[in-house]
């Protein structure tokens, strides 16, 4: 995170006088140039790669204020893939489909395993008020998500309340990187105590799940730092820095492009919307808007089994919708 709270007000005030409902902005080209990758950053300064993604960062803000009908599918989907980065470097074999299915196939009540438990945790990001995510409480269940014993929740809880108050938005980053690592919880979940400062910070109704999808580049910043902190240790906390917020320039744009996608076919089902004659077609219209997928079976008011797989037979015809598990039974819809 590399805005202070002054930027952080002044993208506020821009966002709030741009149109509601405007377009989708594509990412300009000296953007995405300016964001380093893995080759590119050891000729870049701290200074330089901060300036980047204050501007990848603020390109988002305007995105997360549009408040677009489909900012819940949005949202799930990045928790999606953060979850996959997260059960691969696990040592997990579950992708994205397969993670998908651990949760959506699963009866209310039933275990969804420790796969799907990991995408639960990340849901949970992407879902819950930004500023209900580290309180005590919620950090319990994430610490039980994500595997771990949720003990000494209240020390880790203050630890992290006294991260965001921290002067300079990279000392925040890092800080929650390094409170991650105190504990033994690993780069995952300090990658999602940094999604939720950086939403707490901005004044974001909700987080985006950015980091998790970069912890290759979290897993390289410290090594980098180990093989520095044999010479100078000043440097190498430089390096974890550019590292760190060259991860989440990155993530911002591939949030931003994702955004762009599901705005679009988020078009596509309301143009077409009107033209759905079936009962409870608005709540379906709804929920594929508000969250990653449906299956095909979801109970919905008013309709049968056979109406909402007609109904999503019609919106697939119509390009409307995705069917995502690519399996002729229980199959899964989304944007």
């Amino acid at each position: 995170m590399i805005l202070s709270p002054e930027r952080a007000a002044s993208l506020q005030t821009a966002s709030a006088n741009a149109a509601p409902h405007a377009a989708a902005t594509p990412v300009p080209g000296w953007l995405r140039q300016a964001v380093p990758d893995a080759k590119t950053l050891a000729g870049k300064e701290v200074e330089d790669v901060a300036l980047a993604v204050g501007a990848a960062i603020g390109a988002l803000d305007a995105v997360v204020r549009r408040e677009e009908k489909w900012a819940g599918a949005w949202r799930q989907r990045l928790a999606l893939a953060a979850a996959a980065t997260t059960a691969k470097h696990a040592g997990r074999v579950e992708d994205e489909a397969e993670l998908r299915d651990a949760v959506l196939l699963t009866r209310p009540g039933d275990d969804v395993g420790p796969a799907g438990r990991l995408l639960l945790g990340w849901l949970g990001l992407s879902a819950r008020p930004a500023q209900d995510l580290l309180t005590e409480k919620n950090l319990g269940a994430v610490l039980e998500a994500f595997g771990y014993a949720p003990d000494a929740v209240g020390d880790l809880a203050e630890k992290l309340r006294k991260c965001s108050t921290r002067v300079g938005t990279v000392a925040t980053l890092a800080g929650a990187f390094t409170i991650a690592q105190q504990y033994g919880f690993g780069r995952a979940l300090g990658a999602w105590f940094t999604d939720a400062l950086l939403a707490q910070r901005l004044g974001w109704a909700h987080a985006v799940p950015l980091l998790g999808t970069e912890m290759a580049a979290s897993m390289r910043s410290d090594r980098s730092r180990g093989a520095a902190n044999a010479t100078i240790g000043i440097e190498a906390e430089k390096e974890r820095a550019k590292a760190l917020l060259a991860a989440q320039a990155r993530a911002a744009l591939r949030a931003i492009d994702l955004s762009a996608e599901l705005g679009r076919r988020a078009d596509r089902l309301l143009a077409v919307a009107p033209k759905l004659r079936a009962k409870g077609a608005d709540i379906v219209v709804q929920r594929l808007l508000s969250g990653d997928a449906m299956v095909a079976s979801d109970p919905v008011a008013g309709m049968s089994d056979r109406g909402l797989r007609r109904l999503f037979d019609r919106l697939f015809d119509l390009g409307a919708v995705r069917e995502l598990s690519g399996r002729p039974t229980f199959r899964i819809y989304g944007l």
